[in-house]
């Protein structure tokens, strides 16, 4: 196994948790999760503020967005959300997507994903594994090479159908 690959995704105490590690620097993995270009650009249209206090509304399933409040984005270190709605996914409100990133030495980074309140008991678990293993590696492509698979992509369309067969 290389360092690129990790192991899948654990539910730890519960919540949904999978550790990657990049070949990018801590500043642009956190751009990547605050701003709305870079969250488009890995996983699906973005509008809003990234910063800390600030909204981000993310569409999935027009017409409504999922909403997250953001709790935290501290530079470059950590980015949490808890997430206010999600009519598609109503498991997802008050759960809290949380990302930790740590320097492991040159342009390298660690990022330690956990989505609390993302647990097994939830009915959208496998779904959701599914798409956050997906959309992980789809960041990790983002700022190693500049493009990645966000939702709608030709990678992102061919999962879903493998998914569904």
């Amino acid at each position: 196994m290389t360092n690129a690959e990790q192991p899948h995704a654990t539910h730890a105490n519960g919540d949904y948790q999978k550790t990657i590690r990049v070949q990018a620097h801590p500043d642009k993995l956190f751009d990547a999760l605050t701003t709305p270009s870079g969250l488009t650009a890995w996983w699906t249209d973005a509008t809003g503020s990234g910063d800390t206090g600030g909204e981000l509304r993310f569409s999935f399933d027009p017409p409504e967005p999922c909403v997250m409040h953001v709790d935290q984005a501290t530079r470059p270190f950590s980015v949490q959300w808890t997430v206010t709605s999600c009519d598609f996914l109503p498991d997802w409100v008050d759960t809290h997507p949380t990302f930790t990133i740590t320097p492991v030495g040159g342009d390298a980074s660690e990022l330690q994903f956990r989505h609390h309140g993302l647990t097994p008991e939830l009915e959208c678990i496998e779904q959701c594994t599914r798409g956050w293993d997906h959309f992980l590696e789809s960041l990790r492509q983002y700022v190693e090479v500049g493009r990645g698979m966000p939702r709608g992509s030709s990678a992102d369309k061919a999962r879903r159908i493998r998914e569904s067969s």
